[in-house]
């Protein structure tokens, strides 16, 4: 009745966490997206990148705050930004110009949010028992 809260596993973390997870992911395959239509090829991911949802669910609350908030910003850029190109390219004009600076919008979003990782050794996100 009256127990106490542990506070694991608090279901509205998780829930952002998984949010924020999927998000990621599909940002990744929007900027690949972006990358083709730019004539680029998309730098292969490293370790930070990779696991970026991992690591950033065990950071601060702020940052995962902050995290969150960037995904869906980038979000909010990037699908009405593929939707232009895609027209674009489909009246058979020349998109790279217009993709390469959402190309660039893009990854520096991205790093700003792989900046918001606390320093970490070379062992990937922390695993708990």
């Amino acid at each position: 009745m009256n127990a106490p809260q542990t506070g694991f596993g608090t279901g509205r973390h998780s829930a952002t966490a998984s949010a924020t997870a999927m998000r990621w992911a599909a940002l990744g395959e929007a900027g690949k997206v972006v990358a083709l239509l730019a004539g680029v090829t998309p730098e292969q991911g490293g370790t930070a990148m990779r696991n970026f949802p991992a690591l950033i669910r065990d950071c601060a609350p702020w940052r995962r705050r902050l995290a969150d908030n960037g995904c869906v910003d980038l979000a909010a850029v990037m699908e009405p930004g593929i939707a232009a190109l895609l027209a674009i390219n489909a009246r058979g004009a020349d998109c790279r110009p217009a993709a390469l600076a959402l190309w660039r919008e893009f990854t520096a979003a991205r790093e700003a949010m792989l900046a918001l990782l606390p320093p970490s050794g070379g062992l990937g996100p922390r695993r708990s028992a």
